[in-house]
């Protein structure tokens, strides 16, 4: 993971997934429908995911921001679910893969993927518009057992 103490002066209205990609420079943490529907801006606040679109940016402050960018470990060895999604062939576009992927690294981490049917209802609120629903599932899975 790469661990970064970041500070910046933002806008008290303005929300989590704006300060990523405009202020810090995080810009695999997707804007979709801004609305708190997709799921393509899934973050990880302290460890539990948020939708960054609908998150105040200064309700971060002094807490822990987990991003798609910090999944690969410190020599750029990819994420057991960055495997995964590459192996199941967990994506099409694109655009969706790292909501996807930061909600399923929560739904291990929650211990919601013990079965395809938690997995499904867990991973529920991440649309993916190619439907890829099928390999995002299969994925989960594979990289829950080898994170196990």
């Amino acid at each position: 993971m790469n661990i970064k103490q970041l500070s910046a002066s933002v806008d008290p209205r303005a929300t989590l997934v704006d300060a990523l990609r405009d202020r810090f420079g995080l810009i695999g943490t997707k804007k979709g429908c801004d609305r708190g529907e997709c799921g393509a801006c899934t973050v990880l606040v302290d460890g539990r995911r948020v939708l960054a679109c609908m998150t105040l940016a200064l309700t971060a402050a002094g807490r822990t921001v987990t991003t798609v960018e910090s999944l690969a470990g410190p020599g750029g060895e990819p994420h057991p679910i960055q495997e995964a999604f590459l192996d199941n062939d967990a994506f099409q576009c694109g655009f969706c893969t790292p909501g996807q992927l930061m909600s399923a690294v929560a739904c291990i981490a929650e211990g919601n993927a013990c079965s395809r049917e938690d997995v499904k209802e867990w991973m529920s609120g991440n649309i993916c518009r190619c439907a890829a629903y099928p390999q995002i599932v299969a994925a989960v899975e594979q990289a829950a057992e080898a994170m196990r």
